[in-house]
């Protein structure tokens, strides 16, 4: 019997942090388990106490790994209503406060024996590997598969030296995708552009949002008005997420909008500025602290405004849609998976916002149909993950992991410039003070001895 492929999905975030690379390669790991066809190893960042303080909300700790696990185990099943056979492991990580990031200590590509390093799927891999030194991720394992989750090079324009930060991170990131990755998939053409990278959105909806949404469908068929309340918006209260859109939009248009009512919900860092911001606008504009989107009290909301752009593909939109309500975003590439359903309505400019914004409240919902459900599902989000990348039939000819050493002479040319790449990377990385150069957590190059002894770890994965 042949040995089943194995897939490591290594990813930059966690539960409780909702967090998109914290949901969404667990949801990935659950349902490329599912057809019990591979074997799938989902590998996470482990963070100290104090850590654990600043990232997780509520106050929520963990004493062990194991009682970590067990949290998110719990949270999964409850959403996808079966039990994963995938395996969960934790690489030591420490949390930039500069950075509002989990960053890896380490070669984190220890974590998986070399007998079952068969395909890598690194979620944001230019953040899993700005600072990694050790062994070379394609020497590792047979693929590489780098997701792009994030507009990195957008947040960081709106920052102090904005243009020039990003002009310095588009190369960086280029420089360390293309060392680490045979394939790169982008979420949406919003993203940073690379090499031979192709655009597909391999996310799915958590499985709750299309139960709320076929209770919906089925009051609708039963000609009971299933939509009861008017427009809304959610999201982590800071600008840069939509709010300072939506509010420009409100401001320019309020004589139009005047009989308009918009709830907000959300918390965040700019809350106080948001709330100020709001109540200037002598418009009824009701701000809420921040709730989960599958909660109750979001069901009956009919019109979602959603004027971000910073998002690659947001989640929120996708959740809308499957719960069977309109959504009325901008015409932006990080919408272009959205407007193949029939509730997704775009605009090109305010007027266009304004009409459509209207045109919702006046009408409702069309029903969702059965192959929108589908598109938006985890199952077809996996099935589009495995075509492409090209794991969707057997391969006739594997892909084999290089043996050489990051020196070593070769014939193809491309392959000694990846190499030499690869080497000065690990050069530069070795060193602390280059490391902090470049905006590397203080004496990450090693995980110490206390998270060390957290995680089990060996020496081989500590140096």
């Amino acid at each position: 019997m042949d040995k089943k492929e194995h897939i490591a999905i290594f990813t930059t975030a966690s539960l409780p942090w909702l967090t998109g690379t914290a949901v969404n390669p667990l949801f990935r790991a659950a349902y490329l388990c599912k057809s019990g066809e591979r074997d799938v190893t989902l590998v996470i960042p482990w963070l100290s106490l104090k850590d654990q303080g600043l990232v997780y909300p509520n106050k929520i700790t963990f004493a062990s790994p194991n009682e970590h696990e067990k949290y998110i185990r719990k949270w999964l099943e409850e959403r996808v209503g079966f039990s994963s056979g995938f395996s969960i492991q934790f690489y030591p990580g420490k949390f930039s406060i500069e950075k509002r990031s989990i960053l890896a200590v380490g070669d984190i590509s220890e974590i998986i024996p070399d007998e079952v390093a068969d395909i890598a799927v690194l979620e944001e891999p230019e953040h899993l590997t700005w600072y990694h030194h050790g062994k070379r991720w394609k020497t590792k394992f047979r693929l590489v598969i780098g997701i792009i989750h994030t507009n990195y090079l957008e947040y960081v324009k709106r920052e102090k030296n904005g243009i020039m930060q990003a002009f310095l991170l588009k190369y960086l990131n280029s420089w360390v995708v293309g060392i680490y990755c045979h394939k790169v998939i982008r979420l949406s053409a919003a993203t940073q552009d690379y090499t031979e990278s192709i655009i597909c959105n391999v996310h799915g909806v958590n499985p709750k949002f299309l139960e709320i949404g076929e209770k919906k469908r089925e009051q609708q068929q039963k000609g009971i008005k299933a939509f009861t309340k008017g427009a809304y918006f959610i999201g982590k209260m800071i600008w840069s997420k939509g709010y300072r859109e939506l509010l420009q939009l409100l401001k320019d248009h309020k004589k139009e909008l005047s009989a308009l009512e918009v709830d907000l919900f959300g918390s965040g860092e700019d809350s106080d500025e948001v709330h100020k911001a709001a109540e200037k606008l002598q418009l009824t504009v009701r701000l809420n602290p921040a709730r989960d989107h599958a909660d109750a009290l979001f069901h009956d909301y009919k019109l979602f405004l959603n004027p971000s752009t910073t998002d690659v593909v947001c989640t929120t939109t996708a959740e809308t849609l499957a719960m069977g309500k309109i959504v009325v975003c901008a015409n932006h590439p990080s919408n272009q998976f959205f407007k193949q359903f029939t509730n997704c309505w775009t605009y090109d400019n305010s007027e266009e916002f304004v009409r459509l914004t209207l045109k919702a409240l006046a009408e409702e919902p069309a029903q969702l149909t059965d192959a929108e459900r589908h598109e938006l599902s985890w199952d077809a989000a996996t099935e589009r993950f495995l075509k492409a990348v090209g794991l969707d039939k057997p391969s006739e000819k594997k892909l084999s992991r290089s043996s050489s050493n990051f020196m070593a002479a070769s014939i193809n040319l491309q392959q000694t410039v990846d190499e030499a790449s690869a080497f000065v990377h690990h050069v530069v990385s070795g060193f602390e003070v280059s490391r902090r150069i470049f905006g590397a957590i203080p004496d990450s190059l090693e995980p110490d001895e206390e998270i060390s002894k957290e995680l089990g770890l060996t020496n081989a994965v500590r140096k």
